[in-house]
Parts: structure tokens; sequence; C-alpha cells
């Protein structure tokens, strides 16, 4: 194609290269071969509907059982990320209650994983690796 656009492998298409799809498919790459997240269960612009708005998630991971385990937020690395950034994915964690947020600006990158205890989202402090459902999640580092 052109300096303008990318292949996006989890649409399977060129898109646009703007600067928050350049933190995305970067992100993809990253989840992919530092994390282990296969390809064929991460899906971009991930569609979902709260009441009659319909909203997009970034990425969307998926463990084996084809239940969403971590969306993930990217934003163009000009943006800080800050608490109203988190409330845009908080409100995609609603619906399809997932184990992992993340959100990146390409520059800066934030997690948190749900505490069943707590009933809440906290911090923590990096990315999680892919696991099979009902195996352990790697301990690994880079």
């Amino acid at each position: 194609m052109d300096n303008n656009t990318v292949f996006d492998p989890l649409r399977k298409k060129y898109v646009a290269l703007t600067p928050e799809e350049s933190v995305r498919q970067q992100f993809i790459c990253y989840l992919n071969q530092k994390r282990g997240w296969p390809l064929h269960l991460m899906m971009s612009e991930r569609e979902i509907t709260i009441g009659e708005v319909k909203l997009r998630c970034d990425i969307v991971c998926y463990g084996k059982a084809l239940s969403p385990k971590m969306i993930v937020e990217c934003k163009r690395p000009t943006v800080k990320i800050n608490a109203d950034t988190f409330a845009q994915i908080w409100h995609y964690a609603l619906i399809l209650k997932v184990e992992y947020l993340v959100v990146t600006n390409g520059r800066q990158t934030f997690a948190c994983k749900y505490d069943k205890s707590k009933k809440q989202y906290a911090f923590i402090d990096d990315i999680p690796f892919y696991k099979r459902d009902g195996e352990e999640q790697k301990d690994e580092t880079e």
C-alpha cells in the first residue's frame, strides 16, 4: 500500500495510519510477540452497545473459551493518561466483564486487574501474559 496505511492483522485489511492506529498496531505486536497472545484471540475495533450507544474497543483479547479477558484502550502519544482516559475503558469493562484493563499512549501504559474480593480494579505492575484457560498465569519478566 502506501505510507498512509498500515495492515491490521486482526481486521485483516489496510487501515489509515493515524497516530492512534500506530499505537494500536505496535501494541498488537507487543501482545502477540512479547506476551504470547495469539492473533486469532484478539480483535480490534470490537463494537459493543450500551443502551442506544454503540462504542468500539480498540483491542479485546479473548481466552481459549472465547470469553473476553482483557480490553486495551489506545490513545495517540500526545494524550495524557488520567482518570478521564480510564473512564472510557471502565464503561467497556461493565459490558464485557474482563479481568484486565490496559490503557496506553505508546509512551505510557497502565494495567489493572479485577479484584473479585474487593469487586474493583486495582493497578498492576505489568501486562499479563496469555494463558490458556485453567493454566496458572506466567510469571515471566522481560
